[in-house]
């Protein structure tokens, strides 16, 4: 009986078996569960490999068409490591008054509608930033949590590296660091400022630095955050430009940045000095000790989630 058992069970899963030993002869993954409607859809014809999983979503590389793309699935809010803080949604609009209600009330529909709203932020963020001329990934849709957009490529076509993953020469780093200025600059003028900024969510094509993942974009004219948060994104690109040329440690472009911004002499292409003179004026000791201790916690969680890139 048992064999008979066994041999029927065999026959019934016949199917399945040669399918999936077909797709691993062919090469072909396995379709996820969160890209199947983009696939019954038609909006995505194949799923090439997975790229990544990070701390806030999983990316693969599909097949749309005649193009090869990336498909940015967002992890659901309790699988995320990454902490919705309110520093970064503060200033964010919401259009509709009574789901602005809800979020502020923290009701199961307000949750509903802050995870909605964060997952679009990136998306509204690339549109946006594309528009604006900046270098970002060119946005091709949104649906179901799924962001597709174009894949940043190599010049052999393969999925461009991270900047961490880049040996620079200091002529390279200097080069490199100036772009990157010049599109925290791009992104300023458009109202944005990425929040997030380090090696870790830039990329390096044929055509050099392109910058990713803005779920936190913060908008700077609505949050009491945005002048910190732009001196930590230029800091943290100057400090790890400065591992490959030591002179750009003595630059000061984010202060820089945020005078001409407050003052309203900010343009895309502003020609900047990398120079600020700084306020001799005593300081606020109780100011400064916060200031220091958000320093502190923000280097804490820059180190998990580095932790958390690694183990992925």
């Amino acid at each position: 009986m048992t064999s008979i058992f066994a041999l029927a069970c065999l026959q019934a899963n016949a199917p399945r078996m040669v399918g999936t030993l077909t797709a691993k002869l062919k090469g072909v993954m396995k379709v996820p569960k969160r890209l199947q409607p983009l696939v019954d859809d038609g909006l995505v014809d194949e799923v090439l490999y997975q790229l990544m999983s990070g701390k806030e979503a999983q990316v693969y590389v599909v097949r749309c068409g005649e193009e090869v793309r990336c498909a940015k699935v967002f992890k659901e809010a309790k699988k995320r490591s990454f902490k919705q803080a309110v520093e970064y949604q503060e200033g964010r609009k919401v259009r509709n008054t009574r789901r602005a209600r809800a979020m502020s009330k923290k009701t199961r529909y307000g949750q509903k509608e802050q995870e909605d709203a964060w997952l679009n932020a990136e998306v509204d963020a690339l549109y946006r930033l594309a528009e604006a001329g900046v270098r970002v990934p060119e946005p091709k849709g949104f649906v179901d949590g799924v962001l597709l957009m174009e894949l940043i490529a190599d010049a052999d076509g393969k999925a461009a590296p991270r900047l961490d993953d880049v040996t620079l020469t200091a002529e390279e780093a200097r080069d490199y660091h100036g772009r990157i200025i010049a599109e925290i600059v791009r992104m300023l003028s458009a109202g944005l400022i990425h929040g997030d900024l380090s090696e870790f969510n830039v990329l390096v094509d044929s055509n050099g630095p392109v910058i990713i993942d803005l779920p936190q974009a913060v908008n700077a004219a609505g949050n009491n955050n945005a002048e910190r948060m732009l001196e930590r994104d230029v800091d943290n690109m100057r400090r790890y430009f400065a591992k490959f040329a030591p002179d750009l440690l003595v630059t000061d472009y984010g202060k820089e940045i945020w005078a001409l911004y407050e003052r309203g002499d900010l343009h895309p292409d502003s020609k900047l000095t990398g120079c600020f003179e700084h306020d001799t004026a005593s300081a606020d000791v109780e100011e400064l000790m916060a200031v220091i201790e958000a320093a502190k916690e923000e280097e804490r969680d820059r180190l998990e989630r580095m932790q958390l890139d690694d183990e992925d």
